[in-house]
């Protein structure tokens, strides 16, 4: 029975995973290691917090959810997973690849469960939208356009961008990173990416050192077709109009899903106009509470992670073939890399 849970980090996506566990297990203990901020039990939900991790082993946890600055993240992971705590590893899973194949090796041998937090996998209706991509609804896929974007200042409402690891390059942020949901949710639904092509902007007067608009141009893994599908991703943090929209352009009609109004349409060949097929409107903390149930199957050895370990690395990797193409202005491969420490 698990009972007792660490939570590394206690920003907005900590307090958030704070919530989520003491509704699912009322009667848990939750502790919170947190390095700045002071330590308080006055926070809703929280039993303890400390701000030294070998205190936090103390507490002798079963889980914990790694939910502080990416670029902090495997500071705390490797030694937890060490210590044979399963671990829901907010996404990014790190800020670069450089490490989490140590972590995800580790996790392997020490038997403990080591998932990615892209809880967009446990929308609805993404899930149908992949269903229907794989069922061929409109055939085989030509091309595919997804955007996000949406303003940084109205992120968190109260809180002060500038402030926030989203504006810090050193904490793991920019656009590529923080919206790496688009990068897992491509790769869930076409398979492993070859080849990006990216041009990484800092188009805006936004108060922050990161990239604030990222285009990219995703080649995926052919599998014996000699015309790969083509994915055009476009993410940014400086529209007013907040999005998240992919379309399926295929050979016999197009799909479409909005993940903010939770909808999908199709248009079939024939038809003069877009037909919602789905519809199902996320509610608040919903995917989490879906991820955590996840987690929990994946732990007493029900299931295996729909979102793994190694899921987090295949998007880092995408993402380090982002940067360099960028910088050098033309398309590079994605290194699948090799596990160096199993």
């Amino acid at each position: 029975m698990l009972d007792r849970f660490l939570v590394v980090g206690l920003g907005s996506i900590g307090m958030r995973h704070v919530r989520v566990v003491r509704r699912l297990i009322p009667d848990a203990e939750i502790t919170v290691l947190r390095h700045r901020g002071p330590l308080t039990t006055q926070v809703e939900g929280v039993d303890r917090c400390v701000k030294d991790f070998d205190e936090a082993l103390q507490f002798a946890p079963q889980a914990a959810v790694i939910a502080n600055p990416a670029s902090h993240h495997l500071e705390v992971a490797i030694p937890l997973a060490k210590a044979g705590v399963h671990l829901l590893v907010e996404k990014p899973i790190s800020h670069s690849d450089n490490r989490v194949d140590e972590l995800v090796a580790i996790a392997s041998e020490r038997h403990v469960t080591l998932m990615t937090g892209y809880n967009l996998r446990f929308s609805p209706s993404l899930q149908y939208f992949r269903e229907l991509v794989g069922h061929c609804r409109v055939g085989r896929v030509l091309t595919v356009h997804a955007e996000v974007g949406q303003y940084l200042p109205t992120w968190r409402p109260g809180v002060d961008y500038r402030n926030t690891a989203t504006a810090k390059a050193s904490l793991g942020g920019g656009v590529l990173l923080e919206l790496s949901h688009e990068i897992d949710y491509l790769r869930w639904l076409f398979g492993e990416v070859a080849s990006v092509t990216a041009t990484l902007r800092k188009q805006s007067d936004l108060e922050m050192d990161a990239e604030d608009t990222a285009h990219l141009t995703m080649s995926f893994v052919s599998e014996g077709s000699p015309r790969p599908v083509v994915a055009y991703l476009t993410m940014d943090c400086v529209r007013q109009d907040s999005t998240r929209v992919c379309t399926v352009i295929g050979e016999t009609g197009s799909l479409r899903w909005n993940a903010l109004a939770g909808t999908v349409h199709l248009y079939e060949k024939g038809m003069h106009g877009w037909n919602r097929v789905f519809e199902h409107q996320d509610q608040k903390d919903e995917t989490y509470e879906e991820e955590w149930r996840h987690f929990f199957s994946c732990i007493a050895g029900l299931t295996r992670p729909i979102v793994s370990g190694e899921d987090g690395l295949a998007v880092l990797r995408i993402v380090e073939a982002a940067r360099r193409s960028s910088a050098m202005g033309m398309a590079v491969s994605v290194d699948a890399g090799e596990k160096r420490y199993l």
